[in-house]
């Protein structure tokens, strides 16, 4: 004999319209349609902030141009358009400006490629051995803190004025950021598995490929970021100060500058920026794809 099933009371209607009054029970790993649309927006928003930001110094540039110089004195801050139309599209700049921009970036990368060897090889030393450490990192802090325009002058009577120089001038601007943030990471593994690395009886060199130098890789990733623009910075100084051989973007804006040629100064400025942007995202993507999905679950996860 069946069971005759009651009606559910009020009390039990009312319970459960409280209880999800809006969406219905999602099922087990289903993303709830609100939360997709909370992170497209902040897609969108992330994509239109920037584009806001750009018209808003578009439309500040174009206000110091117009309404504050005099038209005898807008060289010193030409309009935005006037980059295109007397820089960009003038062939007599640009045969000028993209040989340039290739001599910076070979610059840059080598340089930036010799710091990142120097730069882990030196914390890695420092992270073996507490005596190293206390005999290094002064150095490397001196590195920093001494004022490179100061070695300038000494570089180029050692090594000449040409690429050699140019590239040790960009070695020691990225190379402070690799060292200390390579030895922070080293440092900041976790004290639980180094006893787990002790328990299993691992040696000094395991305890460094399998588990240190793994994580320590978004502090590393981050110092390679902060020293891919300082490269540029380094390529541009070196430039600036080494004036012979093949000139680079440095001595461009060099010579602009002193010819008073503001549309190329400030092209060969935007120029400038763009490399830098582009080796700090190139570096940015590189630790994405090196460390981003798993450091990102684990941080999420925490």
């Amino acid at each position: 004999m069946t069971a005759v099933q009651n009606p559910p009371t009020e009390e039990a209607l009312v319970s459960t319209t409280l209880e999800s009054p809006t969406e219905a029970p999602v099922a087990a790993g289903a993303t709830p349609a609100p939360l997709v649309r909370r992170r497209r927006g902040k897609k969108l928003t992330g994509y239109l902030l920037p584009v806001a930001v750009f018209a808003a110094l578009i439309g500040v540039w174009y206000a110091i141009t117009y309404l504050i110089l005099d038209p005898g004195r807008r060289f010193l801050m030409p309009a935005p358009h006037t980059l295109i139309t007397e820089a960009l599209l003038d062939p007599v700049i640009t045969d000028k400006v993209w040989p340039a921009l290739g001599r910076s970036i070979v610059v840059t990368f080598t340089g930036l490629a010799i710091a990142i060897v120097i730069g882990m090889l030196w914390a890695i030393a420092m992270s073996q051995s507490k005596a190293v450490e206390a005999s290094l990192y002064p150095y490397a802090v001196a590195l920093q803190c001494i004022p490179i325009l100061a070695l300038v002058p000494l570089i180029g009577f050692w090594f000449d004025f040409g690429f050699t120089s140019r590239v040790i001038v960009c070695v020691m601007i990225a190379l402070f950021p690799i060292v200390s943030n390579t030895l922070f990471g080293i440092q900041s593994v976790d004290r639980g598995h180094h006893e787990l690395f002790t328990l299993h009886k691992a040696g000094r060199i395991t305890r460094l490929v399998k588990l240190q130098l793994p994580a320590a890789m978004p502090a590393i990733f981050a110092g390679f970021r902060i020293s891919a623009g300082l490269s540029v910075v380094g390529a541009i100084v070196g430039d600036l100060f080494f004036k012979q051989g093949e000139p680079g973007l440095g001595i461009l804006l060099s010579n602009f500058s002193s010819r008073l040629q503001g549309a190329p100064l400030f092209f060969t400025i935007v120029v400038t920026a763009a490399l830098g942007f582009a080796v700090f995202f190139l570096f940015g993507w590189l630790a994405k794809l090196a460390v981003g999905s798993w450091y990102d679950q684990s941080r999420d996860a925490s």
